[in-house]
């Protein structure tokens, strides 16, 4: 185990005997870090992680399911991908490949980036992001403000040199001390979820998962939550892919590797692929099944959640959670299902919670007319 999950480890065994919870925590350590209070005494890096599964009541009852929500908004940057832009700088640093004063760059639609950012700070390197154009300004704001060098380029196919990731890669290859973190295809980014994610999830609900789903950008999330809880449970929890419009994942599994077809356009950012990474490819033969998840009903899920269960997330964290629902259907009452809430609605508030923006994208009439208030 990583130095740092392992001590999480032992202060999770210190700690046991004095902490009350509302669910009982295995001291069965096959299942994993167990989630206790946590006191970072590294700064941001000691932070990461171990972030609550929050069961959502409301929904929870209306499909007889439990649907359980790992709360990734409450890491240090803000989303999921604090994680993988933490387990990829580190591998870097043990690698040899990062010495003090270097730079870190990468291609990202945001939140790798933010994360990235904080933890490039934290560490003393520069941070240069190269991301799409039609990303949310506030990305590109906090990515600055946080002292990242931002290259907002027009969106090309990855097979265009002038990808935003060929860009960064290009970047860290004219610099010495420079490391280009390639988080579409370095296992690293899964590895982090091997590590950690996937060890919360099985500890927090004692063993007893019986499907996860979620979507992919880099892939990495689901990936390596996948693998984890498919090893510790003996293949026995159940891993579907969640896809937006116009990804090609879900093509890939319903054929069984034979197609990428996709077609159409989402309004979540960050998540759908015109490709397999190696991130995903790495477990592919691990995945039960796949969903599609129409932009319609992404957008309702937002506001549903804000109304219902007090909650306010992005795109993806409710694209996962319509997921998570159809998911939970096809299971016996009473199942647990879990799924990633990815990061908060701040960065995306201007636009999701827009009644003009929504009106251009055909999506304000998507909405249950109660719930069109918070449409401003």
């Amino acid at each position: 185990m990583h130095g740092r999950w392992a001590s999480h480890a032992k202060r999770a065994a210190f700690h046991m005997e004095r902490q009350a919870t509302s669910r009982s925590i295995s001291t069965d350590f096959r299942f994993g870090t167990p989630f206790v209070p946590l006191t970072s005494e590294s700064g941001f890096s000691g932070a990461v992680g171990n972030t609550p599964l929050i069961r959502l009541p409301r929904i929870s009852a209306d499909v007889g399911r439990n649907i359980y929500a790992k709360a990734e908004w409450m890491n240090p940057g803000g989303s999921v991908k604090d994680r993988a832009a933490l387990f990829m700088v580190e591998q870097a640093e043990r690698a040899g490949l990062l010495q003090p004063g270097g730079t870190v760059t990468e291609g990202t639609a945001g939140n790798t980036g933010i994360g990235l950012a904080h933890v490039c700070r934290a560490k003393g390197y520069k941070c240069v992001i190269y991301m799409p154009n039609t990303q949310s300004p506030a990305k590109m704001n906090t990515l600055r403000l946080l002292g990242a060098e931002v290259h907002p380029v027009p969106v090309v196919p990855f097979d265009d040199p002038l990808n935003f990731n060929h860009q960064a890669r290009r970047h860290a290859e004219g610099l010495p001390n420079a490391v280009w973190t390639n988080q579409f295809d370095n296992l690293a980014n899964r590895q982090a979820h091997i590590e950690a994610t996937g060890p919360e999830i099985w500890a927090q609900l004692n063993g007893e998962v019986d499907a996860f789903t979620c979507s992919t950008g880099t892939g990495g999330t689901f990936a390596g939550i996948t693998r984890y809880l498919k090893d510790i449970s003996g293949g026995k929890v159940r891993a579907v892919v969640a896809d937006p419009p116009g990804s090609c994942v879900y093509s890939y599994v319903k054929s069984g590797g034979k197609s990428l077809a996709r077609e159409g356009g989402s309004f979540t950012e960050g998540i759908g692929q015109g490709r397999i990474t190696a991130n995903v490819a790495a477990d592919i033969d691990l995945v039960d099944d796949a969903v599609r998840i129409p932009d319609e009903e992404s957008i309702a899920m937002v506001y549903r959640l804000l109304d219902e269960e007090g909650i306010y997330v992005g795109g993806t964290g409710a694209l996962n959670v319509v997921a998570a629902v159809k998911v939970a259907q096809t299971l016996p009452e009473n199942s647990n299902v879990v799924t990633i809430l990815a990061d908060s609605a701040h960065k995306y508030a201007d636009r999701i919670f827009n009644k003009e923006w929504l009106e251009t994208k055909g999506l304000y009439s998507a909405l249950p007319d109660h719930l069109k208030k918070y449409a401003l």
